[in-house]
C-alpha cells in the first residue's frame, strides 16, 4: 500500500513517516517537503502587510478614543479589535521565524507590541512551542493549549480534577480570554512561577495596565474603555476561540504516543476553519491551521497559496464560525479510546 522514499536523513519518529502512497499521494515527510517552496517570505510584502496592519489598527483605536459620537466609537473599537487579531498573527509568524526574522526593526516593533498586548516573548515562545509538539496528544497540562484527556482518565479522576478540567475548557474561560488566558496564563502565572526568567511577563502586564491608567487619567474612562478595554476583550475572545476550535472539534483525532508525528498532528488534529474573505483577512489566514502545523515557516499570506497548489491539503477536516459548529466544538470534551472519537461529558457517562 505504501512505498518508502530513500533518503539519507534520519527520521527520529518511531513511525515510518517518509512515505508516498502507492497511488502517488504524498504523506509524511514527503508532504512536508512539498510545502517547503511556500516557506519563503517576500520581505517587502511582509513589511507592507505588517506596516499596513499596525497602521490601520492604531488608526481605528485612536479614532475610537477621540471620536465624540459613541456609536462611531463602538464601531471603530470593534474594527480595531478585529485588526488586533490580525496584528497578533503577524507577531505569531514573527515568533515562528516565518517573517522578518533577521530584521532588527521587526525585533523592536514586535517586542514593543508584546509589551502592550499581553504576549511576552519568553512565555509565549515556550508555551506555543509546547503546543506544537503536543497537538493531537492526550494531555492534562494546560500549557500553551487547552487540556484534553480520555474518557477513562475522566472517570478515574477525583471530583476536584474533573471540576478543574471542566473549568479550563469552559466557554466562559474562552469568552473572557483577555483575563483568563492572556493576562493570567500567559503573563501573571509564568512570572509568579519564575520571576527571573519571565521578567518580560511583568513588563507586559505593567505596560498594558500602565497604558490603560494613562488613558483613564488624561482622557477619562471612556477613552480607556473604547481604545483598550473593549477591543482587547473582543480580540482576546475571538483569538482564544480560534485557538480552541482548531484543536477541539467533532472529527479531530487523538494519536497514540507511538504513532504521533507532526504530519499526523497537522492533518488529523488541526482543523481548517472555513471563513469568508473578510474574516480571512482579519484573522491573518490562521484558519489554514492544518497547513500552519505542517510547516510553521510558511508566512500567513502564503498559506492559501500552499493549499491551492498542494492537492493533499485540499480535503482537511473543517469547522466554521457558525453557531452549530461553535456548540460542537465546546461539546468535544474527551477522547474515547474505544470508539476513537471525541465525545461530550454526557456521552462519556458518569464518573465512577
Amino acid at each position: 500500500m505504501y512505498t518508502t522514499i530513500d533518503n539519507d536523513e534520519t527520521d527520529a519518529s518511531p513511525v515510518p513517516d517518509r512515505l508516498v502512497h502507492s497511488n502517488g499521494i504524498r504523506i509524511g515527510q514527503e508532504l512536508i517537503k512539498a510545502t517547503a517552496p511556500f516557506a519563503v517570505e517576500n520581505v517587502a510584502k511582509s513589511w507592507w502587510l505588517v506596516g499596513s496592519t499596525f497602521s490601520l489598527m492604531i488608526a481605528a483605536l485612536v479614532g475610537a478614543a477621540i471620536t465624540p459620537w459613541w456609536p462611531v466609537r463602538l464601531i471603530l473599537s470593534a474594527i480595531g479589535a478585529l485588526i488586533m487579531v490580525r496584528a497578533f498573527i503577524t507577531y505569531h509568524d514573527y515568533m515562528h521565524g516565518a517573517i522578518l526574522r533577521t530584521s532588527r526593526l521587526a525585533w523592536v516593533l514586535f517586542r514593543v507590541y508584546a509589551a502592550f498586548a499581553l504576549t511576552p516573548p519568553r512565555s509565549w515562545r515556550k508555551s506555543h512551542n509546547y503546543h506544537h509538539g503536543h497537538v493531537g496528544r492526550v494531555s492534562e497540562a494546560s500549557v500553551g493549549a487547552f487540556p484534553l484527556i480520555t474518557t477513562k482518565m475522566w472517570r478515574e479522576a477525583t471530583t476536584g480534577r474533573r471540576l478543574l478540567y471542566r473549568f479550563q475548557r469552559h466557554p466562559l474561560v474562552v469568552l473572557f480570554g483577555y483575563l483568563t488566558i492572556f493576562a493570567y496564563s500567559i503573563c501573571l502565572l509564568p512570572f509568579l512561577q519564575n520571576p527571573l526568567k519571565n521578567w518580560d511577563s511583568a513588563l507586559a502586564l505593567f505596560g498594558h495596565v500602565g497604558l490603560i491608567t494613562l488613558l483613564w487619567i488624561y482622557g477619562g474612562f471612556d477613552v480607556a474603555f473604547f481604545a483598550v478595554l473593549l477591543p482587547s476583550t473582543i480580540a482576546s475572545a475571538l483569538g482564544s476561540y480560534l485557538f480552541f476550535a482548531q484543536h477541539s472539534f467533532k472529527r479531530m483525532h487523538i494519536i497514540s504516543p507511538e504513532a504521533w508525528t507532526y504530519y499526523r498532528a497537522a492533518l488529523e488534529s488541526s482543523s481548517y476553519m472555513r471563513l469568508n474573505k473578510l474574516m480571512q483577512w482579519f484573522t491573518g489566514n490562521i484558519g489554514y491551521h492544518h497547513i500552519h502545523h505542517l510547516n510553521i515557516r510558511i508566512p500567513f499570506y502564503r498559506l492559501p497559496e500552499a493549499m491551492a497548489a498542494i492537492p493533499e491539503l485540499q480535503s482537511p477536516v473543517t469547522t466554521t464560525l457558525a453557531p452549530r459548529d461553535i456548540v460542537d466544538c465546546f461539546r468535544s470534551c474527551l477522547w474515547d479510546e474505544d470508539t476513537q472519537r471525541i465525545v461530550s461529558y454526557r456521552e462519556a457517562g458518569k464518573p465512577a
